[in-house]
């Protein structure tokens, strides 16, 4: 997804919640920092690399694809943007080192979706809007994995998006220079590399922006599938996604006392059914401008542009005490309670690709020094 959903979608949901404009707003915040909050952010604020939740293309370029590089690549991204739907899925009959891949294909409604939903029960706003945007993307990226596999990740000529019912082949290209063609369906991917561990197949990269934009509707076959064609519904799947992020905020925020998995909000937004489905349907590259206006539509109240340096300062000034406490401290330390929390489960599934689990996930962890002590440690073993 982008910013259109996780800024301002998520404003409306937080909104449509029982969220106040403030609340909203730091929760919309937070669902779009996922996105910017590489090691390049935090040490320029000077804050623990370890939090790191996405990675710039420059930084991966430099990488070398060894073990300890692609458990760093997973942790980021299977925890933050590509969360495993089934961790103990019985897949085809293929190697062990293909299965744990398999494994960890993202989909909607897993049981990972559940655990972070209550990783964030009675904690900040940082956290919410963090789960919202992880939660979101169970949706945007259903099948595909956050680890680098070509067999998982790869798409093929047999690419077509769907376009008022009509099939119409993708042309795939490499500029990054040249924004998607809707017209034409030319989008733009990743180069197509042989080695199956190449940073170029990680998540959806082969799929271009197709996954991050509501309106798409395209159908292809994975090989992970055994090759039968897949078909991927997004206005469909991210009103489902908008619904179920309003029904997971008003858990959060206390009004039920269980969270169960395919549950969505369906009430809340009856009558602006319409006028959302309206917003996911239409073909443009980006649909903030429509989010925006409804958002401020339900609140009265002027929503400003995200800005990822809104917060710099206040945690730049602040003593090393005092860190935790600020806004920015606040979404680092959920970002490392999260990426300890799908570490663990996933190599307490059988699966190393993420490297081992956090030396106090059984003794917990008292605040932010805890983490950066563990996680400095981890990430120098």
């Amino acid at each position: 997804m982008q910013g259109d959903f996780h800024y301002y979608a998520s404003y409306c949901a937080a909104y449509l919640a029982g969220y106040s404009h403030e609340e909203s707003l730091a929760i919309c915040y937070c669902a779009q920092l996922p996105d910017y909050c590489s090691k390049a952010f935090l040490e320029h604020i000077g804050g623990p690399r370890s939090a790191a939740t996405t990675q710039l293309q420059l930084e991966m370029m430099d990488t070398l694809v060894d073990q300890y590089a692609i458990a760093n690549i997973t942790q980021i991204w299977a925890s933050f943007h590509f969360l495993p739907f089934d961790l103990y899925a019985t897949g085809p009959k293929a190697p062990k080192k293909y299965l744990n891949k398999y494994r960890l294909i993202c989909n909607a409604n897993g049981s990972l979706v559940e655990d972070t939903i209550k990783l964030a029960k009675n904690r900040s706003l940082q956290a919410i809007g963090l789960a919202m945007h992880i939660l979101a993307d169970t949706w945007a990226h259903r099948y595909f994995a956050g680890t680098p596999s070509l067999v998982i990740n790869n798409t093929d000529f047999h690419f077509y998006e769907i376009v008022d019912g009509i099939e119409k082949r993708v042309t795939w290209h490499h500029s990054v220079n040249k924004p998607d063609n809707l017209e034409k369906s030319i989008y733009t991917n990743t180069l197509f590399q042989s080695n199956e561990e190449a940073i170029m197949n990680l998540g959806h990269g082969r799929a271009g922006h197709l996954p991050d934009y509501s309106y798409a509707q395209y159908k292809y076959l994975p090989a992970w599938g055994n090759y039968a064609e897949i078909l991927k519904d997004n206005p469909s799947d991210y009103y489902k996604a908008f619904t179920q992020m309003i029904y997971a905020l008003r858990f959060l925020k206390g009004d039920f006392s269980k969270f169960e998995r395919n549950i969505y909000d369906q009430e809340k937004v009856a009558s602006y059914q319409e006028e959302i489905q309206t917003i996911l349907k239409r073909r443009q590259l980006d649909a903030s401008k429509d989010w925006k206006a409804f958002g401020e539509k339900l609140s009265g109240q002027s929503i400003p542009d995200f800005k990822l340096n809104t917060w710099e300062s206040e945690y730049k000034e602040a003593t090393e005490n005092e860190k935790q406490n600020t806004f920015l401290g606040k979404f680092i330390l959920a970002a490392l309670r999260q990426k300890t929390m799908v570490t663990a489960k996933i190599y307490h599934s059988g699966n190393p690709i993420a490297g081992r689990p956090l030396h106090f996930e059984n003794s917990g962890f008292r605040d932010l020094e805890d983490y950066q002590r563990y996680t400095e440690e981890f990430n120098h073993d």
